[in-house]
């Protein structure tokens, strides 16, 4: 009987510390039928150095293009890769050795579903990753994944959660170019709701990599800001479009607070008019978070000059 191939698809801008790593748990996997898709993205350290270590595998591919971006860089990678399922993995990430196969072995049959996973965050090691469980953990229609998931505003939806039919993908249309931050909660919004339903599987396991100095994740600059909140609104518009409810709403609301709550005081009037989104969406109301100090100042002076105080202590 015939295995499908898995493609997994890796965007890379100066990875060189991670990149050799994140391969070796691609080539570690047990299932048999992978191809990889590395797109070298303008990297200007020795990222090309540690792909190239592995340039004899038979199974692997490298595009060296000037640099566009993540986004694009997938977008790349998809159109060069051949699998029937798509594994999208950021240079810096993890996978555990069983996670395609049993995410494969969930969803190969059921070629409009996708298939998500456990997820653990370290810093150094990947031993270090606690894996703790989500509500989301379990089988469940797209739009109520969507729903428990951002039930705090908030929510993962990064790459590495998901093996994906590539008919799904194809569906789903392709990553947004134009967003930076942000942009895998976007381009997954509209993977899942492109699908029938999502399938856990328990011990497929990815670990997210925190604190990587320069990351993209990490930047406060006002297009880092503006990425953010432009992916808000079309993953509200998306999901409205075919769910406007309560916790929806709510979820929403939540997710537009705890952005104006980040981007305070580094861009203050997107601050000012994600708390508009949110008033017109809900009456849910959430504090940002702190420390004592931060706290007693918020309680006395309000939460904008205790964000400032904050940053200007070197607290992001």
């Amino acid at each position: 009987m015939t295995r499908p191939l898995v493609s997994v698809l890796i965007p890379c801008f100066n990875a060189e510390r991670y990149i050799g790593e994140t391969i070796d748990s691609v080539l570690g996997q047990t299932w048999p039928e992978i191809e990889i898709v590395i797109v070298n993205d303008g990297s200007t350290d020795r990222s090309s150095h540690e792909i190239g270590r592995f340039a004899a595998r038979p199974n692997l591919m490298v595009l060296d293009r000037p640099n566009k971006g993540a986004a694009a860089s997938r977008n790349e990678a998809l159109r060069h890769s051949r699998g029937e399922f798509i594994q999208y993995l950021d240079a810096d990430d993890l996978l555990s050795p069983e996670k395609i196969e049993l995410q494969v072995r969930r969803i190969e049959n059921q070629r409009y579903s996708i298939a998500s996973a456990e997820w653990g965050r370290f810093y150094t090691m990947p031993d270090e990753a606690e894996f703790q469980a989500e509500e989301v953990w379990r089988d469940l229609a797209p739009l109520d994944w969507l729903a428990l998931s951002r039930r705090d505003g908030l929510g993962m939806m990064f790459p590495a959660l998901w093996l994906v039919p590539r008919s799904v993908v194809v569906a789903a249309g392709p990553w947004a170019e134009d967003l930076s931050l942000t942009d895998d909660m976007e381009f997954f919004t509209r993977v899942l709701l492109s699908s029938e339903r999502v399938l856990f599987s328990a011990g497929a396991r990815c670990y997210y990599r925190s604190g990587v100095r320069g990351s993209l994740s990490g930047r406060k600059t006002p297009a880092a800001w503006d990425s953010q909140f432009r992916a808000i609104d079309l993953c509200e518009r998306s999901v409205l479009a075919r769910e406007d409810s309560d916790r929806m709403r709510r979820g929403f609301a939540l997710s537009w607070q705890h952005l104006a709550h980040a981007c305070h005081p580094y861009h203050r009037e997107l601050a000012k008019n994600a708390l508009m989104r949110a008033r017109a969406l809900h009456a849910v109301h959430v504090d940002p978070g702190g420390g004592p100090a931060f706290r007693c100042v918020a309680r006395l002076f309000g939460w904008r000059l205790a964000r400032r105080l904050q940053v200007a202590s070197g607290r992001p």
